[in-house]
């Protein structure tokens, strides 16, 4: 019933633009999220939020090549049009600032724009402080020490330490124009109804909470190779698969995230495109290590649930839009190393070590985890969930049972103190990771990086794996850097922090009118290479 009153909103709100869409080329795209990503600069609703209302409209200093589908994104220049790593000092980095770039508005992309965004992230007494977006910021980026006006094009900024991997987290960055802040009467909620201003291809036209968001093409564009092909784009949230497939079909949208797994058949035989890839993201359950009488605080606990987790007959219940996980990259990564566990289904294993540490049908290992309706990278969260669930107590005598709450609350659980009474005593989180790269990896993994200030959430610490990430990150030299990130991932697996599911295929659905989409080896996609006929 829900499904069916958000479709027809849904109808309802697109119906005021439909001769619009006649006129020109438009776009419309349903989204996983409860509610439209805010709109200033740096989005909240995960990487779904910089997916389609960051990148598109926001750029950063690194962008992500997206240009291609047969290999993992790699970096290319963004508004620097290089970078450096300091010699004589590693914590520094010189960015080059790319000449002739225009915000929206028409003021000019300069080095002062540069430091005052990111005043605006990291300098809590700065009038343009951000908090929301600081927050985001911070936990993406956490090593950022200091930065500074080399000259008129040339910013520095120092980490707190040496990061050979510093350039992947530069592409969390993004910029808004500082006069967008000054037109909004010099607060973030006036500025994100404006709309603010970027340097995308894409501006904003027209904010709606909770009902949509409307991009137009940026003719003004700095990157004549990238101008975008299609003039409007309509971004709406629809949360529930089954009413993303019904506005699909009804022709209501042009596109659906993550349409229903058993939708996906008949979506293909009535002439949609169903895509899928490779895709850097694992869906996993996060262990809470660090409550107090938490079970996962054992290894052999944290080890048996991912013995006990049936991977292929989850894959087989998601018509094959995902492949199993046993450790945080995939099986066939060359950076997996070589652990000592092999986690197959074998819930005899599993529930051995469950009972060297005490756990059986007399004393059944139970515990609540929290999970979301919805969201983004969550895939189909609420069926795989309860699929996970029957899993879990028929293979090994596990007993869980589920706090389901809003996508954003589960994030912000992320950053929560083991104990924190907004975690409801949950002994475990359901959120998906990005796997893109080593920087990704110390974000949440270090043992430096646990909340609130950073995404460590179960606490977790491995002397070996600090060792290993610490090599990574002071060498320059790539069989260093490969060998120590083998050895962290190794690691990750033998002392595992989280209970691996399974590896995202990223499906998405569309209108066959939809033509020029890349599915890149990544979170993002550029939207600027779409066109509708």
């Amino acid at each position: 019933m829900m499904g069916r009153k958000r479709a027809a909103l849904i109808a309802a709100g697109i119906g005021a633009c439909t001769s619009v869409a006649q006129a020109e080329s438009a776009l419309r795209i349903a989204m996983t999220a409860t509610d439209i990503p805010t709109t200033t600069g740096m989005p909240n609703n995960g990487f779904e939020g910089l997916r389609f209302l960051g990148y598109p409209v926001f750029e950063p200093l690194v962008q992500w090549d997206l240009t291609r589908s047969d290999r993992p994104a790699t970096l290319k220049p963004g508004l620097a049009e290089r970078w450096e790593q300091m010699p004589e000092d590693k914590r520094t980095w010189l960015f080059h600032l790319r000449d002739g770039v225009a915000f929206h508005d028409g003021t000019p992309f300069t080095a002062d724009a540069v430091l005052w965004n990111l005043d605006r992230y990291f300098k809590a007494d700065s009038p343009q402080y951000e908090v929301a977006a600081a927050g985001i910021t911070k936990t993406r980026v956490p090593i950022i020490a200091g930065y500074r006006k080399v000259d008129e094009r040339t910013v520095a900024v120092t980490t707190t330490v040496a990061a050979s991997y510093f350039p992947y987290m530069m592409v969390y960055l993004l910029f808004t124009a500082p006069s967008s802040f000054e037109k909004g009467g010099r607060t973030w909620a006036g500025t994100a109804m404006l709309p603010a201003a970027g340097t995308g291809p894409f501006r904003i036209t027209r904010v709606s909470p909770r009902e949509a968001v409307d991009l137009a093409r940026f003719d003004g564009y700095w990157d004549a190779t990238r101008r975008a092909k299609v003039d409007r784009i309509r971004l709406m949230p629809i949360p529930e698969a089954n009413a993303r497939i019904a506005a699909l079909r009804s022709g209501q949208v042009d596109w659906i995230e993550v349409p229903a797994a058993d939708g996906i058949p008949s979506l293909k035989a009535a002439g949609f495109t169903v895509t899928t890839g490779s895709y850097p993201h694992v869906w996993p359950w996060f262990y809470n290590i660090g409550a107090k009488d938490s079970p996962f605080r054992d290894v052999r606990i944290r080890q048996a649930l991912n013995y006990c987790v049936d991977r292929d007959a989850i894959v087989g219940f998601l018509n094959g839009t995902a492949e199993p996980a046993v450790g945080w990259l995939k099986a066939d990564d060359p950076s997996f190393g070589a652990p000592q566990n092999h986690y197959g289904f074998d819930p005899e294993r599993g529930r051995a070590l469950l009972a060297e540490a005490g756990y059986g049908p007399r004393k059944p290992l139970a515990f609540p985890v929290m999970i979301s309706t919805s969201g983004s990278g969550q895939m189909l969260p609420l069926p795989m969930n309860e699929f996970l669930q029957e899993n879990l107590k028929q293979s090994c005598g596990v007993e869980v049972r589920f706090e389901v709450v809003e996508w954003q609350v589960l994030l912000n659980a992320t950053r929560a103190l083991p104990d924190a009474a907004s975690l409801s005593g949950a002994m475990a989180l359901n959120v998906s990771s990005p796997t893109s790269d080593a920087g990704v990896m110390a974000r949440y993994f270090s043992s430096d990086r646990f909340p609130p200030g950073g995404f460590n959430f179960p606490n977790w610490k491995d002397e070996t794996f600090d060792a290993a990430l610490q090599r990574l990150s002071d060498s320059t030299d790539p069989a260093v850097i490969a060998a120590a990130t083998r050895t962290a991932h190794e690691r990750l697996v033998d002392d595992p922090p989280w209970l691996y599911v399974v590896h995202d295929r990223n499906p998405r659905a569309m209108s066959p009118r939809v033509k020029g989409f890349i599915p890149a080896q990544s979170w993002f996609l550029d939207l600027s290479l779409v066109s509708v006929q």
